[in-house]
C-alpha cells in the first residue's frame, strides 16, 4: 500500500514518526512523497501550544480533502490525538482513526484489524526509516518529563519522566552507525537527567562515552539539557570525550527570579550564570543556546527589563523565543494579569533585535577560526559546500557554513575551513 507521512512538531516526534514509517516499511508498504499519490494518509501532531495545535488541525482538514478526492484513509496520531482524542473524534468524523501515544504498542493491530493496513511487528522494534539526511540521527533517550513547569502541558501528553535502557539505547546507536550516520544528536525533554529513574544516577555522560566507541560516530550533540542538573562533574565528564561537541542547548525560560519561581523553574539566575560560566571556562569554543517566554502572567516591564539585561549579560550564541500560551489544565492557565497580546509582541520584537544584535558580534569573532564542518549540500558549479559546523544543531534554526572549496566535496564528509567573514546567523568559509 501507498502510505503518505506528514509529521509536524519536535524532533522527538520526529523519531515516532520514524519508528511508525520503519514499521509500515518492513511490511512492505511504500511511503510516497505526495499525500495525494497515497492510499493512506498518517498526519503525526504536535498538540504543545496554540499556534502547533492549530498548525495540525489545518494540516489534518487539508489531507481530509485529498481524502474525499483520492479516497485515502485518513489516520492522525501523535500528542494532538493523544491530548484530545475524545474531542476529535466528534470534531473530525473524516478521519478514519485516531491513534493516541498509548496505542503505539498496539499499532500493528489497529492498522491491521480496524484499518485493513496490513502489518506485523511492533512499533519500534523495526529499524526506523529516516527522514533526515543520512549521515546524521536522532537518538531519543527518554520519554516525558517529571520538572511540572507551570506553563507546559507535555508531562499531560507524555507522562513522567522514563528513561530508555542503555542497551537498548546503545543498539540503535550500533543500527544507525552501520547505515552511515555520523552525527547522533541526544534529544529528550530533559536529556541531563538520563538514567536517574532507571540507575538511581546521572548517566548521560556515561552514555555518551559508550557512543563514542563507535568508530562511525565522529559528532554527538545534545540538545535539551536542564540547567540545574548540568553539574560540574557532568561538564567536566563530557568535555574529556572528543566527540561530544561544546554544543550547549539550556532552555531557560526567563531572566527575571520571580518569573522563574512562578514557572516552576529550578535554580535562579544567579546560579545560572554560573553555569554558563563554568561551561565557557572548560570549553573556550562553546556555543550556548536557550529559549525565552515572553509575556507569561504577572511579567511587567520591571520583568521583563531584567530578561533583556540578562541576554545582554550573558551573550548567548543563539536565542530563540515565543509568546506565552495559556494551555488548559496547566497550572498557568488560571494565573492572572496576563500581559495584552499586543505587549507580548512588542517585547518578543524587542528581544529578538537585541539577540540579533549580539549574535552579529559574537559571529564576527568567530572570523579567522579554523572549525570542522559537515558537508549536507555541494554545488558544484560555484564550487561551495554548505554545511554545519559545532556552531549549529540540524534542526534548520542556527544557520549554516558556507565554504569554498578547493575541489567537490561528497555531501556527508567532513571538512576542515577557515572562517573569512559572517552574514546573519550564516558563516562563509574557505576550505583549509
Amino acid at each position: 500500500m501507498k502510505i503518505g507521512f506528514i509529521s509536524l512538531g519536535c524532533s522527538k516526534n520526529r523519531v515516532d514518526s520514524e519508528n511508525v514509517m520503519g514499521l509500515l516499511s518492513a511490511n512492505q508498504h511504500k511511503i510516497v512523497s505526495e499525500p495525494w499519490e497515497a492510499e493512506a494518509i498518517f498526519v503525526n501532531t504536535c498538540g504543545f501550544i496554540t499556534p502547533a495545535k492549530e498548525e495540525a488541525i489545518n494540516t489534518i482538514l487539508q489531507m481530509s480533502e485529498i481524502k474525499k478526492r483520492t479516497g485515502a484513509k485518513l489516520v492522525v496520531l501523535g500528542c494532538l490525538s493523544q491530548r484530545y482524542h475524545d474531542d476529535l473524534v466528534g470534531l473530525l468524523p473524516e478521519v478514519d482513526r485516531f491513534i493516541t501515544l498509548d496505542e503505539y504498542p498496539m499499532m500493528d493491530d489497529i492498522l491491521t484489524r480496524e484499518l485493513n493496513i496490513p502489518v506485523k511487528g511492533v512499533y519500534g522494534k523495526n529499524p526506523r526509516l529516516l527522514s533526515t539526511q543520512p549521515w546524521m540521527g536522532y537518538l531519543k533517550i527518554a520519554e516525558g518529563c517529571s520538572n511540572r513547569c507551570t506553563y507546559c502541558a507535555i508531562p499531560l501528553i507524555r507522562g513522567n519522566f522514563r528513561s530508555y535502557p542503555m542497551e537498548m539505547l546503545l543498539d540503535q546507536t550500533k543500527e544507525l552507525s552501520d547505515r552511515g550516520v555520523k552525527e547522533i544528536v541526544l534529544i529528550a525533554q530533559d536529556t541531563t537527567r538520563y538514567g536517574i529513574d532507571l540507575y538511581n544516577e546521572y548517566k548521560l555522560a556515561e552514555l555518551c562515552e559508550q557512543i563514542a566507541l563507535f568508530e562511525g560516530i565522529r559528532w554527538i550533540r545534545i540538545l535539551y539539557m536542564y540547567p540545574d542538573e548540568l553539574s560540574k562533574e557532568m561538564i567536566d565528564r563530557l568535555a574529556s570525550i572528543p566527540k561530544v561537541l561544546p554544543y550547549f542547548d539550556l532552555p531557560l525560560q526567563h531572566g527575571d527570579d520571580r518569573m522563574l519561581k512562578a514557572m516552576n523553574r529550578r535554580g535562579d539566575i544567579a546560579s545560572i550564570k554560573k553555569t554558563i560560566g563554568y561551561i565557557r571556562s572548560r570549553h573556550p569554543q562553546a556555543i550556548i543556546r536557550t529559549t525565552m517566554i515572553v509575556g507569561f502572567p504577572g511579567e511587567t516591564k520591571k520583568h521583563f527589563d531584567r530578561m533583556i539585561q540578562f541576554v545582554h549579560d550573558m551573550k548567548f550564541d543563539r536565542l530563540g523565543a515565543f509568546t506565552y500560551s495559556k494551555e488548559e489544565d496547566t497550572p498557568a492557565f488560571g494565573f492572572k494579569h496576563e500581559p495584552r497580546e499586543s505587549t507580548k509582541n512588542k517585547r518578543y520584537k524587542e528581544l529578538m533585535q537585541v539577540q540579533q544584535n549580539i549574535a552579529s558580534t559574537l559571529n564576527q569573532a568567530w572570523i579567522g577560526q579554523r572549525v570542522e564542518v559537515l558537508v549536507e549540500v555541494m554545488d558544484t558549479f560555484t564550487k561551495t559546500a554548505k554545511g554545519r559546523s559545532l556552531h549549529s544543531a540540524p534542526d534548520n534554526i542556527d544557520g549554516f557554513i558556507y565554504v569554498k572549496v578547493k575541489e567537490n566535496v561528497k555531501p556527508g564528509s567532513f571538512i576542515f575551513a577557515t572562517i573569512d567573514h559572517a552574514h546573519g546567523h550564516d558563516l562563509h568559509a574557505v576550505q583549509s
